[in-house]
């Protein structure tokens, strides 16, 4: 019989305490400190859609646990992942965020995952609902299709456990802004086959920056979750999700800044009108399969359905090319329906087996997305608007009155397979491929990649890898379609792109602490390059070829986990080389260094500290590189204080964002920039009973 490490744990407390008992000179030993490490994971399950831990991964992964997420009272996924220097961050005009991994934007239709599934992430994530989030660097398509070159941000949600829990905060900021969330579930019957698990989180958000007419920008947000898990056998597990995000808020599409990176005015004021607003509407709603076919293979399926419905009414403001501070300035005003419609699927076959005497890790699979996309608008008459003046009324329109509505759709899907082979304890290869068709009108697209890797284990705490991994996204059209371009009709082929990766993953003191290093060069080839004629023939005026090419090269370092059994630390540091090698100009918002730390410093069981810091070099607000946003380092201190009331569990939270109230820039150019907030205080209370 095969007995459990934890298991034969118990069975050696219980030993030594019976000895104890009968030997009152045996010696006795006090152990303190956290025993828990809540900063570390080993696994990530979206790298390699199997249960293979972070060293036997070919592949730079970082995995931010939802502990470092309620340490610093995180309420956007923006605020989460500058956990993770690899990304930085874009515009965040509208209610939504942009990001950049290894300086490659991410795409809202491809650059996220939601426990496996692509994820429309057109909207700020509700991030209550999430275990971790873990980052997956370099081309991803051979496992999930159409994708970037930098990487994806996959999202794994909280699921049922047959421990009862119940689970209730709250927390404010100086400026009135408030968030409840209550977290409840546990076995629903005797036998704990039928376990659920439900999220409630009401959020009002008031905004340090404000409209003209002096209204401040606020943000009224709900979200309901649901997961229920049954065992239809003890090797079939179903379980059903339904998410639902209703989020409404106010617009602020950036402030302005000037050709040496200024802001223009004051750093509150929002150029939008106060009437401007987004409404979101998002549901989630899906099923999932896992069964145990033998004791070595087992299958995994997964549905799901994403409703996004948004209401945009815009006041759509537009920048002078030379504004400044009290000239008048157009907006033009719009009321605009967006439909987005994301039903995607897979099937995973994942078997462990050896022949002769080489142990193997094998998946095969298939997944699919079918994507659909409606929009309605009706646009009014121009305003022009200048400081001090009354703000003009909200214009008399209404989306429903268009009466076309623009659609388009695709659907896309992939079959895939992936064998992790164990040569012996120090070497083991991973390979793989994947074929992937896209059939939408006038862009139909076939592709297949290839992902290679070499792992070396010096010893079981240690890896050493080398890899090879392929991407690609295909264009808008099949051919060009520009009747003023002397390429007019050209057959167009997919972007693609590839990275080369060696890295070291070192685990220290008993395995809490990883320590990590990667070194990657990627390209991303056949971009539209579009350039005038010098000599127009007639009405054709321009040359667009697919010679654009974009060259990142750089390094990564990182630390997480337990330093002692007092100090946990989540730190990482990347440099990167970026460029367009046509011009050699730098992509916008890619510094050249990024850095991030956060550590939690436990004085006692009952009182811990946070201290964070967070920098980000010099980069260009314009694709011209002409604006430079300076550097900037942003320092986060927090405490925790733990005690306990009748059987409640209670720890109140303070912490201080920008404890230094220093200035900066964030992601967005030179007519959308993100300004920095000051110091920004933070209390929370939260129930475990």
């Amino acid at each position: 019989m095969k007995l459990s490490p934890l298991y034969l744990a118990l069975i050696a407390s219980a030993s030594v305490a019976s000895a104890a008992e009968n030997n009152d000179n045996l010696e006795r030993i006090e152990v303190k400190g956290s025993y828990f490490n809540d900063y570390k994971v080993d696994n990530a399950s979206g790298a390699m859609r199997t249960s293979a831990s972070l060293l036997e991964t070919a592949q730079s992964v970082t995995v931010i646990t939802d502990t470092i997420v309620n340490e610093q009272l995180a309420t956007t996924l923006g605020e989460v992942l500058t956990n993770d220097a690899s990304l930085t961050a874009g515009s965040q005009q509208r209610n939504r965020e942009v990001f950049n991994l290894r300086g490659f934007e991410l795409s809202s239709s491809t650059g996220y995952l939601r426990d496996g599934h692509q994820h429309w992430s057109h909207y700020q994530q509700p991030i209550e609902i999430l275990q971790q989030v873990e980052v997956i660097k370099g081309p991803s398509s051979i496992l999930y299709g159409q994708s970037g070159p930098g990487g994806l941000v996959n999202m794994v949600t909280k699921k049922p456990t047959a421990q009862t829990l119940f689970n209730a905060s709250a927390d404010v900021d100086q400026h009135g802004s408030t968030r409840f969330m209550v977290d409840a579930g546990g076995a629903l019957t005797e036998a704990e086959d039928l376990r659920a698990r439900g999220i409630l989180v009401k959020q009002d958000v008031d905004y340090w920056r404000e409209y003209q007419n002096g209204e401040n920008r606020e943000r009224d947000r709900f979200l309901g979750a649901l997961v229920v898990d049954y065992d239809i056998t003890d090797n079939a597990l179903v379980r059903f999700h339904y998410d639902r995000t209703d989020d409404e808020a106010g617009l602020d599409t950036g402030a302005w800044i000037d050709d040496n990176a200024n802001v223009i005015g004051d750093d509150k004021t929002i150029r939008d009108m106060s009437w401007a607003f987004t409404d979101i509407t998002v549901e989630n709603l899906g099923v999932d399969f896992q069964v145990f076919l033998s004791d070595n293979w087992q299958v995994n399926i997964g549905y799901n359905e994403q409703t996004f419905e948004r209401q945009r009414f815009e006041s759509a403001a537009r920048k002078p090319s030379d504004f400044m501070e009290g000239d008048s300035y157009e907006s033009r005003p719009y009321d605009r329906f967006d439909d987005w419609q994301f039903t995607t699927a897979f099937i995973d076959f994942i078997g462990e087996f050896e022949t002769a005497g080489v142990q193997h890790q094998l998946l095969i699979g298939a997944n699919s997305l079918d994507y659909y996309y409606g929009q309605l608008r009706t646009s009014s008459d121009s305003i022009f608007y200048s400081a001090g003046q009354t703000e003009p009324t909200r214009p008399d329109i209404s989306y429903k009155s268009d009466p076309t509505k623009s659609e388009s759709e695709y659907d896309f899907y992939g079959v895939y397979f992936q064998d992790l082979i164990t040569f012996s304890p120090e070497w083991q290869v991973s390979l793989g491929g994947r074929f992937d068709k896209q059939n939408k009108e006038g862009a139909d697209n076939e592709s297949f990649v290839p992902k290679f890797g070499v792992l070396y284990h010096p010893n079981a705490s240690a890896t050493v890898y080398g890899s090879y991994s392929e991407g690609f996204e295909p264009q808008s059209s099949d051919t060009l379609i520009n009747e003023s371009d002397i390429n007019n009709g050209m057959k167009l082929d997919a972007v693609t792109s590839e990275q080369k990766e060696i890295g070291i993953k070192w685990q220290l003191f008993d395995d809490r602490l990883m320590l990590s290093s990667a070194l990657f060069d990627i390209s991303k080839t056949g971009t539209l390059i579009t350039e005038q004629l010098d000599n127009p023939v007639g009405d054709i005026e321009t040359i667009t070829t697919q010679a654009g090419e974009q060259r990142h090269k750089g390094f990564e370092l990182g630390a997480q986990g337990a330093a002692t059994d007092r100090l946990f630390v989540m730190a990482s540091t990347m440099y990167l080389d970026a460029e367009y090698v046509q011009g050699g100009a730098r992509p916008t918002d890619v510094p050249k260094w990024s850095a991030s730390l956060w550590t939690r410093y436990e004085v006692t069981d009952a009182i811990a500290f946070n201290a964070g810091a967070f920098y980000e070099g010099e980069r260009f607000a314009d694709s011209a590189n002409t604006i430079t946003k300076d550097a900037y380092t942003r320092v986060d201190v927090g405490a925790t204080y733990k005690f306990n009331v009748s059987n409640t569990d209670i720890n109140l939270r303070l912490n201080v964002e920008n404890l230094f109230d220093t200035d900066y820039l964030g992601g967005g150019g030179d007519n959308n920039v993100t300004v920095g907030e000051g110091t920004n205080l933070r209390l929370a209370a939260q129930f475990n009973f």
